[in-house]
């Protein structure tokens, strides 16, 4: 039988919402607060973060980066020293460790969480990367309830880095699919055009990576202009290059490669 624990929840939208549920179904007490939507059914609901962190043994913080320092402030006081607050949110590196040093200040632990994957779906059995001094503690508690947390053995801040690479990478190609697919639909050959992505897609593999780099290096110049092309294109069918127009500015940064960065041909004897 699981050893009952009391968390708080605070930030009940999509992802907070999804593991209060979670947590529930699994006979964890779940103190729950969020100002604009209610507790779900089982879920303690509270009017405070304040309120809501008394008595909990870990705290999950899932709003969104803008409240996750007020969040924080607000429900210190309230916490326990042997509570932990986990910040959820997808926010700077630079931020998580400010958040762990407010947390230090007032005697409780911290722990930097980062969700690498959608949550509708999967819920608390979401991947979790974890890092900072107490990230052993949060993920005994929280892999009782069925979560599987990935520990970094880093502080505060190291699993925001994971997280946010990987969005920079993600999130723009969604972007770029998203500006290509509205162009295609406006020519006619969106049909084209998503068979000819996930073609793409599913064919990429490691080494796709390494021939991305050494072309991008190789032909950064004929690309830019490539993508110069693309952006007025969009402009003419009165789409915004957003996408475009950025990939041929990084495009125009990259040195052209020099001779003497070519490999060496061996020399028949």
């Amino acid at each position: 039988m699981t050893q009952q624990t009391t968390i708080a929840v605070l930030g009940l939208g999509e992802a907070g919402g999804a593991f209060a549920r979670d947590l529930i179904a699994a006979d964890a007490t779940v103190r729950a607060f969020d100002p604009a939507v209610a507790a779900p059914v089982g879920a303690i609901a509270c009017r405070s973060e304040a309120e809501a962190v008394d008595t909990a043994d870990l705290v999950l913080s899932v709003n969104n980066a803008r409240a996750a320092k007020a969040a924080l402030e607000r429900g210190s006081p309230a916490m326990s020293a042997d509570a932990v607050w986990v910040d959820m949110n997808t926010a700077a590196p630079d931020l998580k460790r400010t958040l762990g040093a407010h947390a230090a200040r007032h005697g409780h632990g911290f722990v930097d969480v980062a969700i690498m994957a959608p949550v509708p779906g999967r819920g608390l059995r979401s991947p979790l990367t974890a890092s900072g001094r107490d990230a052993h503690r949060a993920a005994e508690i929280l892999t009782r309830y069925g979560a599987s947390v990935d520990i970094l053995d880093a502080p505060a801040g190291a699993a925001a880095e994971r997280k946010l690479l990987r969005s920079i990478f993600y999130k723009g190609m969604s972007a770029a699919i998203v500006e290509a697919l509205t162009a295609g639909r406006a020519l006619g050959l969106d049909d084209w055009l998503t068979a000819d992505i996930a073609d793409e897609l599913t064919r990429a593999d490691a080494g796709t990576i390494a021939r991305v780099l050494d072309g991008t290096r190789r032909h950064a110049r004929r690309r830019a202009d490539e993508m110069d092309a693309a952006a007025a294109m969009l402009r003419a069918l009165g789409i915004d290059p957003d996408i475009a127009q950025a990939t041929h500015e990084l495009l125009t940064k990259i040195p052209a490669p020099s001779a003497c960065a070519e490999p060496r041909r061996a020399v028949p004897n």
